[in-house]
């Protein structure tokens, strides 16, 4: 017996009506449970309590992750790839990722009223392609799902992600280091962005990862990141990019990139900074990357909309 595929439906967000999008599914891997909540035992129980208490924690984590009667579906995970950054005319796929499978998932534009659809009979991620961007794709994105069967039962929305879109007509920046030749470990490092176009939003971006600048030059013109001590995760790949005020979902291109040496690191030493990430606050926007294991360090990570955070002296 053949499988029965997905059927989808998309809506018009502006786009050519030459665009076509062709939508699929898999069984993806789930991302991640719901956190379980704690059987707490007596201290004067046997002790087999404890394994007890656990694996009673167990079934009841995974009964309340299981769909009930009246009860909302937990929120989907929702990311874009290759990468939420896009050229104009480039490809990029938004997928959204729900817990159950039999769902029918809407994704939704901020200001769009009208959702794209897909059904997923058999999986759990639906795939929503745009094969050649334009500047009408860029924006925030949501998505939710319900049961086919019973379609007043919705889930949460998702957390929102964004595509930036690359735009003609805005040249690269420039990069630089001060001081120019490098760093001693625990010495101090500031990383210019800079561009011959006022009203600018600067963003610094380390391998996928994007921060927003100390200071910002008044007439929006320039940028500086300040990193107070330097570690040897402070080494590596940087460029930098700039959106216009007037059209927060396009972007330049990156700047060519820069090298930051730390002396006396030695051969694989350098990481990169932590998976610490930045969006939209005031003064600077930059597309977040997808969720990754954070580490220690000097840069606040934020998966929404939040107030500007500098780089801490």
């Amino acid at each position: 017996m053949g499988r029965k595929g997905p059927s989808t439906s998309r809506a018009s967000w502006g786009c050519s009506p030459q665009r076509s999008s062709s939508f699929r599914s898999h069984a993806g891997l789930r991302l991640g449970g719901a956190g379980h909540r704690g059987v707490g035992g007596s201290a004067e129980g046997p002790p087999t309590a404890p394994i007890m208490a656990s694996a009673l924690t167990v079934l009841l984590g995974e009964y309340q992750r299981q769909p009930g009667p009246g009860r909302e579906f937990l929120k989907p995970t929702i990311w874009v790839s290759p990468s939420r950054v896009v050229a104009l005319g480039g490809s990029v796929t938004i997928r959204c990722e729900g817990r159950y499978r039999s769902m029918k998932f809407f994704l939704r534009k901020a200001g769009h009223p009208n959702p794209q659809v897909q059904t997923v009979p058999d999986g759990t991620v639906a795939e929503f392609p745009i094969p050649s961007v334009g500047r009408e794709d860029g924006g925030s994105y949501t998505c939710d799902y319900h049961s086919i069967a019973e379609q007043n039962r919705w889930s949460y929305p998702s957390d929102p992600v964004e595509i930036i879109v690359g735009g003609e007509g805005y040249p690269k920046p420039n990069i630089s280091l001060s001081p120019s030749g490098g760093v001693s470990l625990g010495g101090a490092m500031a990383i210019w962005c800079r561009v011959q176009r006022p009203g600018m939003r600067f963003v610094l971006n380390k391998e996928r990862r994007h921060f927003p600048p100390r200071h910002m030059d008044p007439a929006g013109a320039g940028a500086e990141f300040r990193i107070p001590t330097v570690g040897r995760q402070h080494g590596g790949s940087y460029s930098c990019s700039y959106r216009p005020r007037s059209e927060p979902f396009v972007s330049s291109l990156p700047s060519d990139p820069v090298q930051l040496v730390v002396a006396g690191e030695g051969p694989g030493s350098a990481s990169p900074l932590p998976a610490h990430t930045w969006l939209n606050s005031p003064g600077v926007s930059a597309p977040l990357g997808r969720s990754e294991p954070g580490s220690k360090g000097s840069v606040t990570e934020y998966r929404g909309v939040r107030p500007c955070t500098p780089l801490p002296r």
